[in-house]
C-alpha cells in the first residue's frame, strides 16, 4: 500500500525557546525566511504524501493559520503586482492540512496515537519538526523506498558517547553497513548501556500496528508515553529495520541548533551567499 500520510507532532511546549514560545509556537520560528514546519511538510509532498496530519494543543492555532487561505493579502499583493504573491499562494494551497488536538502533554507516543482516528488503518510517516534534514533524495523518500521492501523503519545516524543519552538507541543485526534489522531500542540510555551508537533521529514509517503498540505501552522515560518504548513491542511481532539516511541533518530543537543551521542554509540561497560570506569572513577576523 502506497504511504499517502505524514503526523507531524507540533504540541510540545518549546521550554528550550522561552519566553518566545510563550506566544510562538516552536515550530513556527524561522528557519532564514520560513517557519521551521515548513521545511518538513515540503519534504512530505516532496516524498509523495498529499495529507499532512499536524498534532497540535491549546495556543497552537497558528501553525495551521499558516497554511490556510489569506484572501485579503493575497488580493493586497496582487493589487501591488508583487513578486510574493506566488510564493504566498503556493504556500496556502500546498497540502492537505488535518489538525488534531493532543489534550495532554504525555509525551511523543501519546501525540503520535491522538492521530490515529485520521491515519486510520494504513501505513504512515512520523516526522518530528526539529529535525531539518537537508538531502537528495529526501531522508523521508528514502525510508519509503526501505518500507517498501522491508516494512517499517525509523531513521538513524552516529551519535558520539558523550551525546547517547539524549536519543533512542537501536541494537540489531546488520544486513548492510546501513540497514539494521531491529531487535532492540531503548530511550535515552546511559552510554554504557547502550547498544550501539546508532541514534533515532526525526523520521519513521510505520505499519498501522505501531497503533495497537501505543495502546499497550506505560509511561517510560521522563515519565511520558515513549514512542521508541512502542517501536520496542513492535519489533517483536513484525520486522522493524533501522536505515543510516545519507544527507545532512541539523537539529533546530535548541536555540543554538536553529542558529546554526540558519547560517549554513542561508550560505545555501544564491540571494544570500555573496553578502554573509563577507560577513562571516568579517566577523571572524574581529574574533581573532
Amino acid at each position: 500500500m502506497a504511504v499517502r500520510t505524514a503526523v507531524i507532532p507540533a504540541a510540545g511546549f518549546g521550554t528550550r525557546f522561552l519566553p518566545i514560545t510563550k506566544a510562538v509556537p516552536k515550530e513556527m520560528l524561522p528557519l532564514v525566511d520560513r517557519p521551521i514546519l515548513q521545511y518538513a511538510v515540503e519534504e512530505a509532498l516532496g516524498a509523495g504524501i498529499d495529507r499532512i496530519i499536524l498534532v497540535t494543543s491549546r495556543g497552537k492555532a497558528m501553525s495551521e493559520d499558516y497554511f490556510d487561505l489569506t484572501p485579503e493579502l493575497e488580493r493586497g499583493l496582487e493589487a501591488k503586482e508583487s513578486p510574493r504573491l506566488e510564493e504566498l499562494r503556493h504556500i496556502s494551497r500546498m497540502a492537505d492540512i488535518i489538525a488534531v488536538r493532543q489534550r495532554e502533554p504525555l509525551g511523543l507516543g501519546h501525540a503520535v496515537l491522538t492521530a490515529r482516528r485520521a491515519v486510520g488503518n494504513e501505513p504512515f510517516v512520523v516526522m518530528l519538526a526539529d529535525d531539518v534534514i537537508h538531502g537528495s533524495p529526501s531522508a523521508t523518500q528514502q525510508l519509503l523506498e526501505v518500507f517498501e521492501r522491508d516494512g517499517s523503519v525509523v531513521a538513524v545516524e552516529e551519535v558520539p558517547n558523550d551525546r547517547i543519552s539524549a536519543y533512542g538507541v537501536v541494537g540489531g543485526e546488520a544486513i548492510t553497513p546501513d540497514l539494521w534489522r531491529v531487535n532492540q531500542i531503548i530511550e535515552k540510555p546511559p552510554a554504557d548501556q547502550a547498544p550501539s551508537n546508532m541514534g533515532v533521529v526525526g523520521r519513521y514509517v510505520f505499519t498501522p500496528s505501531i497503533f495497537d503498540c501505543l495502546d499497550r505501552i506505560t509511561t517510560g522515560a521522563i515519565g511520558e508515553l515513549q514512542l521508541t518504548d512502542a517501536i520496542a513491542l513492535l519489533c517483536k511481532q513484525e520486522p522493524v529495520h533501522a536505515y543510516r539516511f545519507e544527507g545532512t541533518r541539523y537539529d533546530c530543537g535548541t536555540p543554538l541548533g536553529l542558529m546554526k543551521a540558519s547560517v549554513e542554509l542561508a550560505l545555501g540561497r544564491s540571494e544570500f551567499t555573496v553578502e554573509l560570506q563577507a560577513w562571516l569572513k568579517e566577523l571572524t577576523a574581529r574574533l581573532g
